[in-house]
């Protein structure tokens, strides 16, 4: 691989992005078969160990072919921020280095990458007051009140963004600041200390979306029901764990309490997946440096060489 051997001052770290189902683990373990490497996760659902099959983890054969870190190793009833797991990266990625290895992350979570390579806004604590008023707002009267109190934001946000709406107004309710402010005052990041060779796969939409259902109908065959019904039985799993809000992990609860059939939780979980990987598709589309190559097809020679 010439873009990873050629010589640099900085270190090198290879990154291969883009939305579920693109082919990202496979690519990523063949990379670092060719180099040396070590997989770095960078996706949220992932980091979980009680979601191997739904979140799509790499099998343990494939664990074998080449080091992997940062897949499975947070227990279910603890959150994952993006602060959290950069931290973290960060430690993987210097020792591979340490090593004399090439990290290659890959993941589909653009907060966890944006993270990692830009730094931490440093936003304080949010009133926990204002956050539950925040919350509570209907969809509609949120964005009109983020229109009067941050417009920058409330122009780039569509209203049925619902999350960061709320993000960006209980900022600016409890610091007294726009959230773009905090976002300019970054600190952090390893973008500035490493030389990045990243790779986006874009494959065609239709494509993209049949293997998401292909792979989704699969999982619940292949352990992911079980891997709910453990979960539900955890004492110690809050309900509102970001666990529990992964994709296909609702469903499932609501087919094991006989709420819906295992019919109808599929088709909700490839629905929930197919719209997943439309707001990754976008994401990665429009946001990533233009030096961040793309293309529809996993090829290494295309993206480094």
């Amino acid at each position: 691989m010439n873009i990873l051997s050629s010589p640099t001052p900085r270190p090198r770290v290879a990154l291969i992005a883009g939305p579920t189902a693109s082919g990202k683990s496979a690519l990523a373990i063949e990379l670092a078969e060719q180099i040396g490497g070590t997989v770095v996760n960078a996706d949220a659902s992932q980091v979980y160990r009680d979601l191997r099959v739904l979140s799509a983890r790499p099998s343990p054969e494939d664990e074998t072919r080449v080091p992997h870190r940062l897949f499975g190793y947070v227990n279910g009833a603890e959150a994952c921020s993006a602060a959290r797991w950069a931290g973290d990266a960060t430690a993987a990625i210097d020792a591979v280095h340490a090593s004399g290895g090439v990290p290659v992350l890959v993941g589909g979570t653009g907060l966890y990458l944006r993270t990692l390579l830009d730094g931490i806004a440093p936003v304080p604590e949010i009133d926990p007051e204002v956050r539950a008023g925040v919350r509570a707002l209907p969809v509609t009267e949120a964005h009109e009140a983020l229109e009067r109190e941050d417009p920058s934001a409330a122009a780039r946000l569509a209203p049925a963004d619902t999350t960061r709406v709320a993000r960006a107004l209980e900022v600016v309710r409890s610091t007294g600041k726009a959230l773009s402010y905090w976002q300019q005052q970054r600190t952090g990041g390893i973008g500035d200390r490493v030389a990045l060779s990243a790779a986006v796969l874009l494959p065609d939409r239709a494509a993209l979306f049949a293997r998401c259902d292909r792979r989704l109908e699969a999982m619940f065959g292949d352990g992911a029901v079980e891997e709910v019904a453990a979960l539900l039985r955890r004492a110690d799993v809050s309900p509102d764990a970001p666990v529990r809000r992964a994709i296909g992990v609702p469903e499932i609860a609501a087919m094991l309490a006989d709420a819906i059939s295992r019919e109808e939780a599929i088709v909700r979980a490839q629905l929930a997946t197919r719209q997943y990987a439309k707001r990754q598709y976008t994401w990665f589309r429009n946001q990533p440096p233009p030096r961040w190559k793309r293309q529809n097809q996993p090829d290494l020679q295309f993206y480094f060489v």
